[in-house]
């Protein structure tokens, strides 16, 4: 697919500084495929260093603020204003912050959580429906072609009728309190920033959304979720989780979700199961899937080859063979981003229509499984209606 849209769209954003990981990679992905080109930002709490952080990058120093108000408010009266933004601040910022730029007809991309509640999230597809705006959440995970390439395979019943679902977010890396050194870690573990759980919406919302990418037809009729505190200076917030879930078609499903999966580098592990045959991705080694068609033996299909279907090519950079990671990944969500913008200045090219990208739909979704997941924990792991 080719990107012929005339110019770049003019992009700020909000936190993501220096020192910030998260930044970089949004302005990694962002300005991979020229698809935004950075033109303001309000990179940190502290107005002075967000306004040499923004110079360091190359802005125009009035155009580095010292908070997003007085960005959207002077860029607003530009006519080379800003059209979209990017939110990389914590948590129990993304409501406001996002509120705030959707009145001001910006597109907004947002770090997930959305927000905090359905309600919120609710308020703000409202609003982005209104001012014809979209609103993307960054589940980069899902911009790996061999997500498409597993989406394809469900669709074309190479699996047969899919049974079990398997998923996990279970890293090892918060086994201990490291929170008390890392200041980037504590706010995670404290209820007024991270908001109603720890590890459920911070890793456990990523392999559920690559369900949903997969698995598009299959809706959650109901739930249970017992959740834990290893750590206890982390409670009420937990480090594990454990969630069942039993979709519309008979089919159940699990999910990890987990800080204190001790040596795990990551643990991102998605398995569909169907009659006929199952597959099974793994972020640490995302351009494999593993395809097993019961009585045969086990293969690997991989990133790029010509018997992929052609909805996994659709974001090839380099051809088979050479490996692609996360910084791919997020790009390819940017570049999905920047078409959805495109629809609206009326620049879309052909094929819009069959890209996937998460969308506010996709964190209304992911807010409401944590809401319902906390709802049955706290309720002692209770099987509850999803709602």
């Amino acid at each position: 697919m080719t990107n012929d849209r005339r110019k770049p769209i003019r992009w700020g954003m909000v936190g993501g500084g220096r020192g910030s990981q998260i930044g970089y990679i949004h302005r990694s992905a962002a300005h991979r495929d020229d698809v935004f080109s950075l033109a303001a930002g309000a990179f940190d709490i502290d107005p002075e260093r967000g306004r040499a952080f923004g110079v360091d990058l190359g802005l125009d120093e009035g155009r580095s603020y010292p908070d997003y108000a007085a960005m959207f408010a002077a860029e607003a009266g530009r006519a080379d204003g800003i059209e979209a933004v990017s939110i990389a601040t914590p948590n129990n910022t993304h409501f406001a912050i996002c509120k705030a730029a959707l009145e001001h007809d910006l597109h907004v991309i947002c770090e997930k959580p959305l927000c905090f509640t359905v309600a919120e999230a609710e308020e703000l597809k409202a609003l982005s429906e209104a001012r014809g705006r979209i609103v993307g959440v960054t589940y980069g995970y899902a911009g790996h072609q061999m997500i498409e390439q597993a989406r394809a395979m469900v669709r074309n019943g190479d699996l047969g009728e899919i049974r079990i679902v398997n998923l996990q977010f279970a890293h090892g890396f918060h086994s201990a309190a490291v929170e008390d050194q890392n200041p980037s870690t504590r706010w995670r573990v404290d209820p007024r920033f991270a908001g109603p759980s720890y590890v459920l919406g911070d890793v456990g919302t990523h392999p559920l959304y690559i369900a949903k990418v997969i698995l598009p037809h299959l809706k959650i009729k109901r739930l249970l979720c017992t959740r834990q505190s290893f750590v206890k200076s982390r409670a009420p917030l937990e480090d594990n989780a454990v969630t069942l879930m039993a979709y519309d078609n008979g089919a159940i499903a699990t999910i990890w979700s987990s800080a204190v999966n001790a040596g795990s580098m990551h643990g991102q592990k998605v398995r569909i199961v169907g009659s006929k045959a199952s597959i099974e991705w793994w972020d640490e080694r995302p351009n494999q899937l593993s395809y097993e068609i019961q009585g045969e033996p086990a293969r690997i299909l991989e990133r790029g080859m010509d018997y992929l279907y052609p909805e996994a090519r659709i974001d090839d950079r380099i051809g088979g063979g050479h490996p692609e990671g996360l910084f791919e990944a997020w790009a390819n969500l940017y570049r999905r981003f920047g078409f959805a913008i495109d629809e609206h200045r009326g620049l879309a090219p052909a094929g819009i229509e069959d890209l996937v990208f998460p969308d506010v739909d996709a964190g209304l979704e992911g807010v409401r499984w944590v809401e319902n997941c906390v709802r049955s924990a706290d309720a002692g792991g209770l099987w509850l209606d999803y709602h």
